[in-house]
């Protein structure tokens, strides 16, 4: 734990004033109880309940005041809470070679149901957008909370020539950022428009209609979105991955690379016919390390689900560095009223 304003914590020295202010009180309180006759008889009074009692409203008031200096000093700690990152675009490969059965029953099917469960384990306040690329890049699913329409999405993919991650990216850059036309920036690589027929956008409009008062953020700063990159190849077509990274970075925005198959290489059946098949890993973790992000690699099915719920858990819940003076604030309060509750109970007054 830590303290934003540490220095009020040296009215913390006052808390032994108090209590020997407090054992002073008590023994002029003594010294009144010597007038009677009987000492003996004032404790027969008292009883042993009342006498170890009346010193518990005073202790709670002491506790009290310590939580409310401690939280005037503004303490932080490293707590867990659910993450503020509410907008995950997953942006997933569907070049022929998904076809693969390198992993079982295909990559593709893999890489759905993978999708699928990821998809149905996010909190129902998450988000979450979907975009396929092969040779082009397009909106699937533009980002939404219903979880039907995004599995439906997952099932409608079809498998297309050419790989073109870079116009993948971008593409999912462009959903979670719509107002700012960066599907011009690949338009001549064949890039489909947003599907988003209220906005009216075409890729065929002037570049100069793009804001031009966009200011870079710092890589990784975008706590309210994310990318997830899945791809089993390298790029064949369309913009280098490394410069749709370095725009994401300027976003601020996260992308998280899945590498889909063997990064060594190796040899894979696409409709009966044998095929030597390796994806780019090196791209992929230049593009996760530009983002500060991370990158995954999933050689077979059961790895790529884990690879998901790795993410799934990253998404619902995250350590952070918190201020916690409300909380020591309402220890405070609470434990005045306890004190002020208990004195009235036992004494018909607060001591």
């Amino acid at each position: 734990m830590s303290f934003l304003w540490p220095q009020a914590l040296w009215l913390l020295l006052a808390m032994p004033m108090l209590v020997g202010l407090y054992i002073l009180l008590l023994r002029r309180k003594k010294k009144n109880a010597l007038r009677y006759a009987s000492l003996g008889m004032v404790h027969e009074a008292l009883g042993s309940a009342r006498r170890w009692r009346r010193h518990v409203p005073p202790a709670l008031f002491l506790l009290a005041m310590i939580a409310l200096i401690v939280a005037i000093a503004r303490p932080s700690a490293t707590i867990t809470l659910p993450s503020e990152q509410r907008t995950i675009i997953l942006a997933i490969d569907v070049s022929l070679s998904m076809r693969a059965n390198d992993v079982e029953p295909s990559r593709i099917e893999a890489a759905r149901e993978a999708a699928k469960a990821f998809v149905r384990e996010q909190p129902s306040d998450v988000r979450i957008g979907i975009v396929s690329f092969a040779g082009s890049a397009s909106v699937v699913q533009k980002p939404t909370h219903n979880r039907d329409d995004l599995v439906a999405a997952i099932d409608r993919l079809q498998l297309q020539l050419h790989t073109a991650i870079g116009s993948g990216m971008i593409m999912a850059l462009a959903t979670l950022f719509p107002d700012e036309g960066l599907e011009l920036d690949i338009a001549d690589f064949g890039v489909a428009p947003l599907r988003d027929g209220s906005r009216g956008k075409s890729i065929d409009r002037p570049r100069e209609e793009k804001k031009k008062d966009f200011q870079p953020v710092p890589p990784g700063s975008n706590h309210s979105a994310a990318i997830i990159l899945l791809t089993d190849g390298r790029r064949t077509i369309g913009p280098d991955p490394l410069d749709a990274a370095r725009m994401a970075a300027d976003h601020g925005v996260k992308i998280y690379a899945v590498g889909f198959g063997k990064p060594g290489g190796g040899t894979a059946t696409v409709d009966g016919i044998p095929i030597y098949m390796r994806y780019d890993e090196e791209t992929l973790k230049a593009i996760a390390a530009l983002t500060e992000a991370e990158y995954f690699q999933a050689g077979s099915a059961a790895e790529l689900k884990k690879v998901y719920e790795t993410l799934n858990a990253r998404y619902v819940l995250e350590k952070k560095e918190t201020e916690i003076s409300a909380l020591a604030s309402a220890l405070g309060a609470l434990l005045v009223l306890v004190a002020a509750a208990l004195s009235l109970w036992w004494t018909h007054r607060i001591v």
